[in-house]
Order: structure tokens, then C-alpha cells, then sequence
């Protein structure tokens, strides 16, 4: 029973760290319909800022200056491609990124080079003994951080004139617009966000913890891991972002103990198709219906 609450609270705080992950694919998607396949490289570009400046800024500074990095990285993407390119197809852009992705995330892997340094300094590698449970302060933290953040992008989400204008324009883009809303500050503010979220992530990611291993290649594969969390609970669904990120963090942890570690990786994209079959928009996605 200890191992098993052992696995649970540390798949939780795993699974927090694709919530966000997760949560940035759905804004994005939200806003534009485009499935933002550059993610990854979001998270790399934010842990290398942390690298370079953290002799200089120190390990709150350089986190600093890689979550708002990542956000601006974002923003960049989006204002001189996505935004340039109005008549294009969603699908289209998401092959875009692809290509965004490949470049930006192999420039920042040469500029690395064979070094893996690990980002959570502040907690990494610190267990806590409750009782006969060893938990890892990362995922605790990482716990912690995710519930505040979340819960500010939802009253963000439900309350600002952001995040009414974001479910107007993803309810349907031309009444919208139609009402004043400018859709480029919506999309623009979402991989903004989006971007943000990824600096966070990214955090937590490159640690002892939660990889084993610091900021590289497998740190990107990692983040991707996000992917399956928000198709998994609906690409459309804030809220199915959130419970996609704690299913995918819950099955990793418990079939990496129970089953094997090589399984665990393939487990969570088992876990994915098992869904769609059921409900192929996902746990909370909307379903949407065709009149013939």
C-alpha cells in the first residue's frame, strides 16, 4: 500500500508538469486550430536561457529570464509565421511547426553540446520521508506550482476579457469578429501563454527527479509526452488538459513499477488510444455533429 501511495503522489506531481504542457497545446489549438508541434523546442529554448544566465542571475533570475523567454519565443513564432500566412490551412501551419521545431530545437542542442545540466537546483535530488513513503520534493513542488498557475489561467480563463474573447473566438471565429474581438491579440496572447507555461515546465523537467537526466535531447521527447495528455482529454478542454496531464503522469509512474520502465512510455499512448476508441474527441473534448 505505501508503494503504491508512493507512485500516486509522485505520478501526480508528474503528471502536474504535462498539465501544463498539455495546457499550452489547448490554448493554442483553442485559439487558432492549429496543433503547435513546436512545443518542445518552447521548452528547450526556456531551460537554455536558464543555462547561460544562471552564473550571472542566479537560479531565480535565470528562471526568470527562461519562462518570460520561452513566452516571447512563442509570441515570435506566431507574429512572423503563423500570423503572416491568414489563408493557410490549419494543418498546413501545423506542419509549419514541425518545421520550427526541427530548427530551433537542433540549434539549441549543437549550442549545448555533450553538457546535460540539470535546472531544479532549488528542490532537485531532496527526497522527504513520510512514514515508509520517499517523496520527491520535485513532484511536490511541481504539484504546488501547477495548482496556482492553473487556477489563475482559469479564472483568467472564465473571468477577463481575455479569456471571453478566447472562448468567443473559439466558438465560432467569424461572429467574433463580428463583435469587435480581434482575433491576432487573442492568438497572439495564447502562445504567449502557451509559451510561458512551457518555461515553467521546463523546470522541472531537466532534473534528477523527474528524468534522471538535465537539459538535452531527451528532455524535448519528454515534453512531447504532453501531446498524448491533450488529445487524451480533449484538444478543445482546458479542464481535459489538466485530467489528460494526471492520467498520463498516474499510468507512466504506476506501469514504470508494476509492469516495466521500457513499457511505460508506450503505456501512455496505449492509454491515449484506449480513449479515442471509446470517445474519439477525448474525456472532455466536444463532439461535433455533421447534418447531412
Amino acid at each position: 500500500m505505501e508503494t503504491f501511495l508512493q507512485l500516486a503522489v509522485n505520478g501526480l506531481g508528474r503528471g502536474a508538469v504535462f498539465a501544463l504542457l498539455a495546457l499550452g497545446f489547448v490554448i493554442i489549438y483553442k485559439s487558432t486550430e492549429v496543433i503547435n508541434f513546436a512545443h518542445g523546442s518552447l521548452v528547450l529554448f526556456g531551460g537554455y536561457l536558464v543555462v547561460i544566465t544562471q552564473g550571472s542571475l542566479g537560479w531565480v533570475g535565470s528562471s526568470l529570464v527562461g519562462i518570460v523567454g520561452a513566452g516571447l519565443l512563442g509570441l515570435v513564432v506566431e507574429r512572423l509565421l503563423l500570423s503572416r500566412s491568414k489563408l493557410a490551412d490549419p494543418n498546413s501551419l501545423a506542419l509549419l511547426t514541425i518545421g520550427v521545431d526541427v530548427i530551433i530545437s537542433e540549434e539549441i542542442v549543437r549550442r549545448l553540446g555533450v553538457g546535460i545540466p540539470f535546472l531544479g537546483q532549488a528542490w532537485d535530488a531532496k527526497p522527504i520521508q513520510v512514514g515508509g513513503i520517499t517523496l520527491f520534493r520535485t513532484h511536490l513542488v511541481a504539484l504546488g506550482v501547477a495548482a496556482v498557475l492553473i487556477t489563475a489561467f482559469y479564472l483568467a480563463f472564465k473571468y477577463s476579457g481575455w479569456g471571453v474573447a478566447m472562448r468567443a473566438q473559439a466558438e465560432n471565429r467569424e461572429a467574433a469578429a463580428l463583435m469587435g474581438i480581434r482575433s491576432r491579440q487573442v492568438t497572439a496572447t495564447a502562445w504567449l501563454v502557451a509559451g510561458l507555461l512551457a518555461g515553467v515546465a521546463v523546470l522541472f523537467l531537466a532534473t534528477q527527479d523527474f528524468s534522471g537526466s538535465g537539459l538535452s535531447r531527451g528532455t524535448h521527447s519528454i515534453a512531447l509526452a504532453a501531446f498524448p495528455a491533450a488529445i487524451l482529454g480533449g484538444l478543445d478542454s482546458t479542464a481535459g488538459a489538466v485530467v489528460g496531464g494526471l492520467v498520463v503522469g498516474l499510468v507512466e509512474a504506476l506501469s514504470a513499477q508494476y509492469i516495466s520502465f521500457d513499457f511505460s512510455k508506450s503505456a501512455v499512448f496505449l492509454a491515449m488510444l484506449v480513449v479515442l476508441v471509446v470517445r474519439p474527441s477525448g474525456l472532455f473534448g466536444t463532439r461535433e455533429s455533421t447534418r447531412v
